[in-house]
């Protein structure tokens, strides 16, 4: 991750000389420090939380192919992203409308389920895949009215996720409530343990398995709603790097949960280098991620696993 952190910093169509950046070449510390190193830390501290927080969903929810759509959060953002497009202006109203689209998505979802008494991960789950069909239909709504020519290409283009746009001056509220909701994930790994653990089992230890529950996926949701509103979209991290991670470890401690974290880091890392420099023009980063996560996703259904 740290090697391809690096790389990030040197790689774009503006040239960049260590030289001139050590001399104080205004255009050239401007470059590196607004656009480059933003995006670089948006990739690394993206990428490390959709990785744990993906680590958590699928531990919670004792799925291996569980990941943020399973509540609806992708869906919401993105119904929340047309919406701003469509009736605000400028990167920072889209972003916040992308978050809050997000969180009213994740809230409402939690909030059917918790019409089902039995506290059961299976209500979510159906409460989730609800929210997700109402949003992709406000979605739907929302390309209808707009702009064939500007404003729907910009937000298919957002959908499809991408870097590109991020600048020093549109992170910092993010990206410290990303910090902060990591940190919180972090403490609360053994609980979270407990959880995929029997109902009863986790009774018996001392979970209070609904609202442990209610505070371990929100608190994930809040971390990758931080990212998807900031970079749209970005598909499989989520899913790729808790199961590597897992499989180099063989097990299911905080270690691995840390892990999942960086290798979800360099994947988006990596994604986002290749985005700027496989082509002419700019890619969106789905596209490389896409190109992992499909076969890998092939790859479990094929194992039919149905453990973690």
């Amino acid at each position: 991750m740290i090697t391809l952190a690096v790389i990030s910093l040197s790689v774009g169509k503006y040239p960049l000389s260590l030289e001139k950046l050590l001399a104080g070449d205004e255009m050239q510390r401007r470059v590196f420090w607004m656009l480059r190193f933003s995006r670089t830390i948006v990739g690394v501290i993206g990428g490390f939380a959709l990785g744990a927080s993906g680590f958590v969903y699928q531990t919670v929810f004792r799925n291996p192919l569980a990941s943020p759509d399973i509540i609806g959060v992708s869906s919401g953002a993105s119904a929340g992203a047309a919406a701003g497009i469509l009736f605000l202006s400028g990167t920072p109203a889209v972003t916040l409308s992308a978050f809050l689209g997000a969180l009213i998505a994740v809230i409402l979802a939690l909030a059917l389920s918790s019409l089902d008494k039995s506290g059961k991960n299976s209500s979510i789950v159906l409460a989730g895949i609800a929210v997700h069909s109402l949003a992709q239909t406000a979605l739907m709504a929302l390309k209808l009215t707009a702009d064939p020519e500007r404003e729907l290409a910009s937000i298919e283009y957002w959908i499809m996720g991408s870097l590109n746009g991020i600048s020093g001056d549109s992170v910092g509220a993010n990206l410290s409530l990303c910090i902060v909701c990591l940190t919180v994930l972090f403490l609360l790994h053994r609980q979270a343990v407990l959880l995929s653990a029997d109902e009863g089992e986790a009774r018996m230890l001392g979970v209070s398995v609904g609202k442990m529950r209610l505070a371990v996926l929100l608190t994930a949701t809040l971390t990758v709603s931080a990212v998807v509103s900031l970079t749209g979209l970005i598909s499989f991290v989520g899913l790729l790097a808790p199961h590597a991670a897992r499989m180099i470890t063989k097990s299911n401690r905080i270690g691995t949960m840390f892990l999942s974290g960086c290798l979800g880091g360099a994947l988006l890392c990596g994604a986002d280098i290749l985005a700027r420099s496989a082509a002419q023009t700019e890619l969106p980063v789905s596209i490389f991620t896409s190109l992992l996560g499909a076969p890998f996703l092939i790859f479990l259904i094929a194992r039919r696993k149905k453990t973690l």
